[in-house]
């Protein structure tokens, strides 16, 4: 077995998904010898892409949230500035078209823009809109006041100035919104994003769906103009410019612990590696289940706290590259929900079902990005999702047949909805299923949307108690699973947080020996 110099590496990344990789930039940044251990042969995990014939694929990214313009910057554009992330970002034309049996609306970007739209669409619900809209501010403002206070708030401070915040925090969207009375027409049109959350509305913390909607509205959306590998790849490059080491084909097999600290880990490559830091983009389960050596050294506590959690959503995505172009197929804008009404209940539920979901979040790449595929072609991905669990039931012999059945049924509802045909345009076609992503990135189940976050474990709770989660000295978290659920922006953001927490418990250190 090799040894690597334990005085090389001050802390260890697992994982170079968006939370592992933002870690490790930031330690970069702020001087800190890191090194990124990824088992793939690429950075990115989820976020990624891939090339079939001539057409390269968005691997998951929809839409990036908290971007923003250079006029109004949300906290990703301002995180990447910071670390000096060369990537182009391209605006998204529209917000959403939501497509049910009893609607079809094209909603806008902008709080104004939007309000005036779903009064259009639902005259008279405009107040009770635009209500949601000023809770939801508050609890933006009250979200950076908590980040800025490292997760240690002034109770005084939340109560005085951050009212709504509090009076929210425990209930889901379904009872804030009916408290609001926002007619249902008018709630069926706001809440098109809450397949990004996974959960039906009597579910999602309304804290948590709030910030989204008025992220998204108030600052608009944004996609790599290269797909996500392209912002993956410089964080890759500046993590290396700032002095930082990345070793991929690598599976961290061990994280070795001594009397609840962590003092170093052990990889598929036999190195060990001595450090006393360990952040893992990889979930809780997996590391308290997995990869703490000795398993003796994982606190009950531990496992009671993954053990009460409920994993989350996985994905089935279809692929298309077409011969014609979005114009000529009658395809006019970026993202589509389609579903057959918005009882969002009945949707959740048919996920645990292995048939044709009646919901799909379905993008045209080429409506943001012309020239993402050659002249006179396009680009569509038809997303939905399942409960993992449900692919175990299908035969290895059956597999092939079950996911083009269900493909076949996505782009069915996906023509019908729209009034098209773009079968007979098809000229490449990718299906992934949740075994695909379980794969590729190892993950649990291929599970992408972390652990569900209902109110009792959700964005405040998770945050509120960053601190106390610690069970093992020098072991943090990162990522989707993490402190700010799960999505691209909220990764990103989480792997900062994860660094901060790391790099105070390194000067804290420091200053005790000097001392």
């Amino acid at each position: 077995m090799k040894m690597l110099e334990s005085e090389d590496y001050k802390v260890v990344i697992i994982g170079a998904g968006n939370g592992g990789l933002v870690a490790a930039a930031r330690l970069a940044l702020a001087g800190i010898k890191v090194l990124l251990i990824e088992q793939h042969n690429s950075p990115g995990g989820f976020a990624s892409s891939f090339v079939r014939g001539r057409f390269e694929f968005e691997t998951s990214l929809h839409e990036l949230a908290d971007y923003g313009s250079v006029t109004n910057p949300g906290g990703i554009r301002v995180l990447f500035e910071k670390l000096g992330v060369d990537a182009e970002f391209l605006e998204i034309p529209e917000a959403y078209r939501i497509i049910t049996k009893d609607l079809d609306v094209i909603m806008p970007f902008g709080i104004e823009n939007f309000l005036n739209e779903i009064e259009k669409q639902v005259p008279g619900c405009r107040e009770s809109v635009e209500n949601f809209f000023k809770i939801a501010e508050d609890i933006s403002n009250a979200f950076t006041y908590i980040g800025n206070s490292r997760g240690n708030p002034d109770e005084k401070v939340l109560i005085n100035e951050h009212s709504n915040f509090l009076k929210t925090a425990s209930y889901s969207a379904l009872e804030v919104e009916e408290a609001l009375s926002i007619p249902k027409k008018a709630r069926d049109i706001l809440n098109a994003y809450w397949a990004y959350l996974g959960l039906p509305m009597s579910r999602i913390n309304f804290t948590l769906f709030a910030a989204m909607v008025n992220t998204y509205i108030k600052r608009g959306a944004y996609i790599p103009k290269y797909r996500s590998t392209e912002f993956t790849l410089a964080l890759d490059k500046r993590i290396r410019e700032l002095g930082g080491d990345i070793m991929y084909n690598t599976r961290v097999e061990k994280i070795l612990v001594e009397n609840g600290k962590v003092v170093g880990l052990e990889t598929s490559n036999g190195d060990k590696i001595n450090t006393n830091y360990v952040i893992s983009n990889a979930s809780q389960t997996l590391v308290y289940n997995k990869l703490i050596h000795p398993k003796s050294e994982v606190p009950e506590i531990a496992y009671k706290e993954v053990n009460s959690r409920i994993h989350g959503l996985s994905a089935f995505v279809v692929y298309l590259g077409l011969d014609a172009s979005a114009e000529e197929l009658g395809i006019t804008e970026y993202s589509y929900f389609i579903m057959d009404d918005m009882d969002t209940e009945n949707l959740y539920d048919q996920w645990n079902e292995l048939r044709v979901p009646k919901g799909q979040a379905t993008v045209c790449l080429n409506a943001a990005i012309p020239d993402c595929s050659p002249s006179g072609t396009s680009i569509i991905y038809i997303t939905t999702l399942f409960k993992p669990e449900v692919w175990k039931a299908v035969k290895p012999e059956d597999y092939v047949n079950v996911k083009n059945r269900i493909a076949d049924g996505l782009i069915t509802d996906f023509e019908n909805a729209l009034g098209i045909s773009i079968r007979d345009h098809i000229e490449e076609i990718e299906i992934a299923t949740p075994e695909t992503f379980a794969r590729y990135t190892r993950t649990y189940n291929g599970v992408i949307y972390g652990y569900e976050p209902e109110s009792w474990d959700s964005l405040v709770p998770r945050l509120m108690m960053m601190g106390d989660h610690n069970y093992i000295k020098g072991l943090e978290f990162a990522g989707g699973f993490g402190r700010r659920c799960h999505g691209y922006s909220s990764a990103l953001k989480d792997g900062e947080i994860a660094a901060l927490l790391v790099l105070n418990e390194i000067t804290v250190k420091v200053k005790v020996q000097n001392d």
